[in-house]
């Protein structure tokens, strides 16, 4: 088998001994004598097989010339170190091994049958490269400094991964260019600086089989398994995303193994809450803590003795337990983190602190299910290793703070990304400020002026008088199974006490049906913990018959709130799914409305979901503002209000009870500036003026229908609020679209609004919303019609 036609190559291969040879010939010169005959004994072979002179391709040639081969190389390979060093004769860019030492012919048959040497990371378009910058160098004088690390992957006996580094003895090859090789010039030289990846620009310069190389490399070959592997650790934890990738922990074992030459060893982690002075487990794919076992949190005097708390959080020192057993046994079980490793089966562990100067960050836990495999000795490894461990808890612990401040900050404080960049702005000018200075500056004001406001709210309809319903039926199923129990035992055993907390009970089971009042909630719930429960914990003592009836009263006692929680869940749960459900609705079309062009929004839940918008030249910082885009982000406010409520109405059948919702949108056609109030974490309207926007927003859909007792919100409408003439015809614009698309029906009213205190003037456009059902042949319904639907 011809090698040249395995690999390509600029190179046409030959194996030859020639450049050894030549040193032998001057060998001939030497004053020993001994020297000289060995010299004479080789190139006695040489002459007599000119094919290991003048070269050879052929693979089969080494089994032929095996036994003259291995006289050449006897002085390479001195039988005297064969068994200590690890050196190969090999062809290059083919890792073809013809000739090795016997230590390492052993590390390869311990590999097993099955294993191929082969330089790790090397692609075969970079030996191409690399064989190039060597004819750049023998050949023109151009000297790259190609030079990287080459290493093979060898695993021992035990199955763990051992590292070789490879030094390559290039004394012994010589290339000369065939006729068909280019000449290289200094402007090639040149491109092929800035072209490294570039395989067919290289190609071009140097054609495969362009040039002759005849000769062999000698490979000096060193265990570097624990440099490698601290490299392999430090290369580990700098890696993007370690907690999310399922391989990363199986990969940091292999590594650890490595490292200590055991395969029989596990990795884990747990980290130091300082606050808490407790152990938790690292939230990771596959991270595993074995201090903690099972549990996700442990006072670190619960996991530790007291010995081995002094080491780890006061001297911040490891230490090894060599035999798990021998010191359960001998501490009696008492230890608790000798006590979580018995549970867990290992034998033996190293349990090393991960700190720095200002103290204990976690800790690395080290552990196997044999028996003396880790001890005080092997711990010593961990020495050039745990600064790098320290290195990435320290920048892992930076950016889970700075995580818990970005989630922090989007769910309690959030600054929309329409305007982050003017907090940037203005934080840059703080820094600066500070750093010229030396002093604490204050954090600049924050306006965007002449921005349109657009809001909107879709509102739980009479939320105030569902949730007092839901009272009122908690409160008087409490009540009656009460006086139930009271009676009874009044019956067996009459006491004043329980006639006077009977008529109690009585008197607010009345006073629910005809006087409810706003603190009557708080009433009874005072009255039922403070005064019933004591009777009922007396009852169940004293009369023994009663005992089922006050475990079943208390059973449906919610514990944290002390009374019977079930209509008022009911209510609350279904706002909240409310809530979820149109705030994610909303949140989700919004990426559309700022692909549109960017705008400021911000959204809060109440008894339903309200939002704000802004829009303007200020915030988007570009000269591009159109009153376009305000018109356009208007219709479509109104056309998602119309999507939300369709959206509600589908999946009503979802919620635990039934509640209506109704949708308004204010119109201000002024635009006016917002300021970021510091003290609220929270955008506001500056200026007494635009203040009205706010008073207007607060108030007016608790408004009435001038001359009638009709809010002018209603479920199964849209109300369109506004206060000029044009605003009415701009939106009986989009109103006319909406219907066009069957989304708005046509009953439009124009409708006028009672005074509000401190604002008057106000009118509204009130049309029925079309709601689609998915279940039907019709597809557009009002609001009668779904309800109907709905009930059939």
């Amino acid at each position: 088998m011809d090698i040249n036609q395995q690999i390509e190559s600029p190179f046409i291969l030959k194996v030859s001994f020639n450049k050894l040879l030549e040193k032998y010939e001057e060998f001939l010169e030497s004053d020993n004598k001994a020297v000289v005959e060995n010299a004479k004994q080789i190139l006695e072979i040489a002459n007599t097989n000119p094919v290991l002179k003048d070269g050879f391709s052929d693979l089969s040639v080494f089994e032929k010339q095996e036994e003259n081969i291995a006289i050449i190389l006897r002085d390479t390979f001195n039988p005297l170190l064969t068994h200590n060093e690890i050196k190969a004769a090999v062809v290059p860019f083919y890792d073809h091994v013809f000739s090795c030492s016997e230590r390492l012919k052993t590390i390869i048959r311990n590999a097993g049958d099955n294993f191929r040497l082969k330089v790790m990371d090397t692609p075969i378009e970079q030996t191409y490269i690399l064989a190039c910058t060597i004819i750049l160098k023998d050949c023109y004088g151009y000297d790259l400094n190609f030079k990287r690390p080459f290493l093979y992957e060898i695993p021992d006996v035990k199955g763990i991964t051992r590292y070789y580094k490879i030094l390559y003895n290039v004394d012994f090859m010589e290339i000369l260019p065939r006729p068909n090789a280019p000449k290289i010039t200094e402007k090639d030289y040149e491109e092929l600086l800035d072209n490294f990846d570039n395989l067919e620009l290289w190609k071009e310069k140097f054609p495969p089989n362009s040039y002759d190389f005849k000769g062999f490399v000698i490979s000096n070959i060193f265990d570097v398994t624990d440099d490698q592997s601290i490299s392999n650790i430090k290369s580990s934890l700098i890696s993007e995303n370690k907690r999310q990738d399922e391989n990363f922990m199986q990969n940091f074992y292999e590594i650890f193994r490595s490292l200590f030459g055991f395969r029989n060893i596990e990795v884990g982690f747990s980290i130091y809450n300082e606050e808490d002075n407790a152990f938790e487990r690292v939230n990771g794919a596959g991270i595993k803590s074995f201090l903690l076992n099972k549990e996700d949190k442990i006072v670190c005097e619960d996991a530790l003795c007291s010995w081995s708390y002094k080491k780890l959080l006061e001297d911040n020192s490891y230490f090894s337990i060599s035999d798990v057993d021998h010191f359960y046994n001998k501490s009696q079980g008492k230890s608790p983190h000798l006590s979580a490793l018995h549970l867990q089966g290992f034998k033996s562990a190293i349990l090393a602190p991960i700190a720095n100067e200002t103290g204990l960050m976690g800790v690395l836990e080290i552990v196997s299910k044999e028996p003396k495999l880790l001890n005080s000795i092997n711990a010593i490894k961990l020495v050039d290793i745990m600064p790098y461990i320290v290195s990435a808890v320290e920048r892992s612990k930076s950016e889970e703070e700075n995580l818990i401040e970005a989630i922090i900050q989007k769910e309690c404080t959030s600054i929309h990304p329409s305007v982050h960049w003017k907090f940037v702005q203005k934080a840059k000018t703080f820094i600066k400020t500070e750093y010229e200075t030396g002093e604490s500056p204050t954090f600049g004001k924050i306006v965007f002026e002449n921005v349109y406001p657009l809001y909107g709210q879709v509102d739980v309809k009479g939320s105030s008088n569902a949730r007092n319903e839901a009272t009122q039926k908690d409160l008087s199923l409490q009540l009656n199974l009460a006086e139930k129990i009271l009676t009874k035992a009044i019956k067996n055993r009459s006491l004043p006490i329980f006639e006077q907390i009977k008529f109690q009970v009585s008197e607010y089971y009345n006073s629910l049906k005809t006087d409810f009042k706003v603190d009557s909630e708080h009433e009874i719930t005072v009255f039922l913990r403070d005064e019933v429960k004591p009777v009922f914990d007396l009852i169940a003592k004293t009369h023994s018959d009663l005992i089922e009836d006050v475990e079943d009263y208390l059973n449906k006692i919610d514990k944290d709130l002390s009374v019977i929680y079930f209509y008022r869940k009911h209510y609350d749960d279904t706002v909240k799914l409310i809530n979820t459900n149109m705030s994610s609705l909303i949140d989700e079309k919004q990426l559309e409305a700022q692909a549109m062009y960017p705008h400021f929004f911000e959204r809060f839940k109440t008894d339903g979901v309200e939002h704000n918008m802004y829009i303007g030249e200020s915030i988007t910082k570009q000269d591009s503002f159109n009153v376009i885009y305000l018109y356009n982000l208007r219709l479509w406010q109104l056309q998602v209000m119309c999507e939300m409520e369709n959206y509600y109405y589908q999946n009503q059948h979802e919620y635990p009870i039934s509640l209506d919702v109704a949708s308004m949108v204010l119109v201000f056609n002024q635009p006016l500036s917002i300021r970021f109030r510091m003290d609220e974490k929270r955008f506001d309207v500056d200026g007494t003026y635009n203040a009205r926007y706010e008073v207007v927003k607060k108030r007016v859909d608790k408004a009435f229908i001038k001359g009638t007792e009709e809010r002018i919100t209603e479920k199964g409408k849209l109300t369109i609020v506004y206060s000029q003439k044009e605003d009415e015809d701009e939106y009986k614009r989009y109103i006319g679209f909406l219907q066009s698309k069957n989304i708005l029906d046509k009953d439009l009213e124009v409708l006028e609004l009672e005074d509000l205190q401190g604002v008057t003037g106000l009118k509204a456009l009130r049309v029925s919303i079309l709601y689609h059902n998915k279940n039907d042949n019709k597809n557009f319904y009002t609001y009668n019609d779904l309800m109907d639907t709905i009930k059939s």
